[in-house]
């Protein structure tokens, strides 16, 4: 087995590489160096393959393989002739590349993409008088040039498709929570299945998935059908066999997930996706708006949410929700701790709750702030003169634990075939949901592309321009007087 130490990269959002950089520790990463929006750290084969099936908060693995300066993009075209192309592509290999540029020189990330790729074509034609092409979607290689300034790393992309992409989606609300950025907003939290956990705005389950995967320590990456390093020419297909089917660090779970949601769709939808990944058994689900809670599931729990930002609803009723959800966290949950992740101070205000954690994440194009509320009876005054003070860390210690045996009877075969990968979990199994809300059969499993059917890439707003772009306030009418009326309809006649 090839055990060769060298440098890899995860990338992740903005907010989060603090929990990247503890999973990475967590499976074996050496040199571990968080950045932004990234985390380095050393490894061989074995942990490349494991970094994409167990890390929740990575969006790609990169293996760096060439560094060099440039000042412009025909000096990146003349570095990139210089490697040696045939030790990973030849003639009839298909690639992309997707390039990322942080430098005043490079402004434009497209053009220096388009001469990375002549060169490489042009190394060939030079060489065999042949050029491998360039796919956008399913290339066998995929490529990432990242430039810094003059710094330009060449990087191979382990994973393709981004890892936020599980697999068990088989449905979606309007506006899901990435799948990363939901596992980023647990594990924040310190949570580890040692409690009850509910989000009584769930939606299309996302978060609820997340939790029962990190509770269960179930990998997120087996849902998926295929990783961009199995169409490497060094792929290990029986090292990748061996760690997909091992499911020894699994553990069992012993308390419960709850999820409701107002929209009997959103059930509908959540139902599904919890049976898609096969947590249904952990899972309970209700049709139910958080305004109607008179009690809470259990004595004492979790509350993550990601509630409405403002998007088709009127500033009234957005404001009005927010004061809901402190009236209801005050009164139906004392003894928990509520995590809520919202874009809008004023927002926040309505809850009328004093924080113990502020921490800043990035929701789509949303600057959002990811806010803890210590739910007690009485006084703070009372709370603290027992002793006990608000949460000012933003994180617990790390956990661990001792790894009881799998809660699955069998072990699960990897083929040959990637197409005809088995699923880790038995379908079969019943989710567990209301009974006023059965589920629609299963859809089909569409993979969204990260980019528009245009071709183009997505807008990128923040601040100011983002809330005004996706928050829409009602205004209330201004009715005139009879007396205005009256003038503007004699002024009107004089023009006639």
């Amino acid at each position: 087995m090839n055990t060769e130490k060298f440098e890899i990269v995860a990338k992740t959002f903005q907010g989060l590489e603090d929990v990247l950089a503890e999973e990475i520790k967590s499976i074996g990463g050496e040199n571990v160096e968080p950045g932004r929006r990234m985390v380095s750290f050393q490894g061989d084969k074995t942990l490349l393959y494991k970094a994409n099936l167990a890390c929740r908060t990575a969006l790609r693995i990169l293996k760096p393989i060439y560094k060099f300066e440039a000042s412009n993009p025909d000096e990146v075209y003349e570095k990139m002739k210089t490697f040696p192309w045939e030790t990973l592509l030849s003639p009839e290999t298909t690639f992309s590349i997707d390039s990322v540029t942080y430098s005043d020189s490079f402004k434009h990330s497209k053009f220096v993409t388009y001469r990375a790729k002549d060169a490489i074509a042009d190394y060939f034609m030079e060489k065999t008088g042949k050029r491998p092409s360039v796919r956008l979607n399913g290339a066998e290689i995929v490529l990432n040039l990242h430039i810094s300034h003059m710094s330009c790393t060449l990087s191979l992309d382990s994973s393709g498709e981004s890892l936020h992409k599980r697999g068990y989606r088989v449905g979606q609300t309007e506006a899901p929570i990435n799948e990363v950025l939901a596992a980023g907003m647990i594990l924040k939290t310190g949570w580890h299945g040692e409690k009850d956990l509910i989000d009584p705005m769930c939606g299309s389950g996302t978060i609820l998935i997340e939790a029962a995967l990190i509770a269960t320590n179930t990998y997120p990456g087996i849902f998926r059908k295929n990783f961009a390093f199995e169409r490497w020419k060094d792929f290990d297909e029986e090292l990748f066999e061996t760690l997909y089917n091992d499911d020894s660090h699994e553990r069992e779970f012993t308390h419960r997930i709850y999820g409701s949601d107002i929209s009997p769709r959103a059930i509908d939808i959540a139902s599904q996706n919890i049976k898609s990944a096969g947590v249904a058994k952990y899972i309970d689900l209700k049709i139910m708006p958080f305004q109607r809670y008179e009690t809470a599931p259990s004595q004492e729990g979790i509350l993550i949410t990601n509630p409405p930002y403002g998007e088709r609803i009127s500033s009234g009723d957005l404001l009005g929700l927010y004061e809901t959800i402190g009236n209801r966290l005050k009164h139906v949950f004392k003894g928990y701790d509520a995590w809520i992740i919202s874009y809008h101070k004023e927002c926040f205000d309505k809850i009328g709750l004093k924080p113990s954690v502020k921490i800043d994440l990035m929701n789509g194009a949303l600057e959002c702030e990811y806010r803890k509320y210590e739910i007690f009876d009485g006084r703070y005054k009372e709370f603290k003169g027992e002793g006990r003070h608000l949460d000012k860390r933003g994180e617990y210690p790390r956990r661990t634990f001792s790894h009881t045996p799998s809660p699955y009877d069998k072990k699960k075969k990897y083929g040959g075939n990637r197409n005809d990968r088995p699923n880790r979990f038995d379908r079969s199994e019943k989710p567990n949901f209301n009974s006023e809300n059965k589920p629609a059969k299963p859809k089909t499993f569409d993979r969204h592309d990260r980019f528009k059917p245009e071709g183009e890439k997505t807008e990128w707003i923040h601040g100011e321009e983002a809330f005004q772009k996706f928050v829409t306030f009602k205004q209330p009418s201004l009715k005139p007087s009879d007396h205005k009326t009256s003038r503007r309809k004699k002024d009107t006649d004089n023009q006639e």
